[in-house]
């Protein structure tokens, strides 16, 4: 994870992914100058809560979601956040915001002796419930997607929100396959999250 290999212009133009679609969020701000983005940050997400394939997710990071469309829209009333990337229950990826910007997605938070994780991660959202269990497809994305950014980003860490904000989330929970995803990304073990127990 700590070798940088030059990206194509093909790959990246401005911290936009060139495999993703693209749907811009105004919900981002710039990250601090001194920011290494060396943290992928993994979140799961739906809406409603357990429903999956709408365009909900997409209008909440584009601030355009009808919150009478569904009670409990109400209580999400009003908030403004965003990602850098979403990936749905099929695989397909979207970005929401250049990875070159600070995406609104960790909140209060704290990792690798570092707060404010927002100023020097990348913000991933898995459609999903946290704690449920997430598709092959999704896992094939995220792994292609993560070394793609470890080759523009001097990436060292990946964790889940639980992971950077305990006791305040839990997603993207228990049914998360780490093992899954270092295999498959082949990355120092260091990098990961401590399992439970260890």
């Amino acid at each position: 994870m700590t070798t940088r290999a030059e990206p194509s212009a093909a790959l990246w133009r401005d911290g936009w992914y060139g495999f993703a679609r693209k749907l811009a969020s105004p919900n981002f701000s710039d990250r601090p100058p001194a920011a290494e983005i060396d943290l992928i940050v993994i979140h799961s997400i739906s809406l409603p809560p357990g429903q999956y394939g709408g365009d909900e997710v997409l209008r909440l990071f584009t601030n355009t979601l009808d919150w009478e469309a569904h009670p409990y829209f109400k209580s999400i009333q009003g908030l403004a956040v965003s990602a850098h990337f979403y990936i749905r229950r099929n695989g397909e990826l979207w970005q929401f915001v250049s990875c070159d910007d600070r995406a609104w997605h960790a909140g209060d938070s704290r990792y690798r002796g570092r707060g404010n994780c927002n100023d020097d991660s990348v913000g991933i959202e898995l459609e999903g419930l946290e704690g449920g269990p997430f598709e092959l497809a999704q896992y094939e994305a995220l792994a292609g997607l993560c070394a793609a950014i470890a080759q523009r980003y001097p990436v060292q860490y990946i964790a889940g929100h639980e992971h950077i904000a305990p006791g305040r989330k839990r997603d993207p929970g228990e049914a998360f396959d780490w093992a899954l995803l270092r295999n498959s990304l082949a990355w120092p073990e260091r990098g990961f999250p401590v399992p439970p127990g260890s």
